[in-house]
């Protein structure tokens, strides 16, 4: 019986960051919801089929094999990529129904996430952290 955790290759995780983050950039500067198109289908992806397209064409980049990378947690990941879709998702609806102030604010919501994300502390972490503390005080 196995126990292994599973694990995502820490460069994968942030080449899907940095795709949010330019996605979100160049809505931000060219005022275009359909930028974010290709990292909301693509976490869609991720969390309705356990298939990120992005992911998946970054793996073909790594120079090693992918258990020598450090490991982000799957489970942890799949959180996150839950909230940056919402955000993503209410973003881009916000562009479509030219509710641009709803587009805008998830737009820097979810860009801020991810970067302060790829420079070393992870807000959906922090959260997912205290959730399970909620629910492990409730529970006793």
């Amino acid at each position: 019986m196995s126990d292994k955790v599973r694990s995502i290759p820490r460069p994968l995780v942030k080449t899907n960051q940095w795709v949010i983050v330019i996605s979100a950039v160049l809505t931000l500067v060219f005022g275009e919801g359909w930028f974010l198109i290709v990292p909301l289908l693509a976490g869609l992806s991720g969390i309705v089929f356990k298939y990120n397209p992005i992911m998946n064409i970054a793996k073909l980049f790594l120079k090693k094999k992918p258990e020598e990378y450090i490991p982000e947690d799957w489970e942890q990941q799949q959180f996150n990529q839950k909230i940056a879709v919402f955000c993503l998702g209410a973003a881009f609806i916000g562009f479509l129904l030219d509710w641009n102030a709803v587009g805008y604010v998830f737009t820097i919501m979810v860009a801020t996430a991810a970067f302060v994300a790829i420079l070393g502390f992870c807000i959906g972490c922090f959260i997912h952290y205290q959730w399970k503390m909620y629910q492990y005080k409730r529970a006793n």
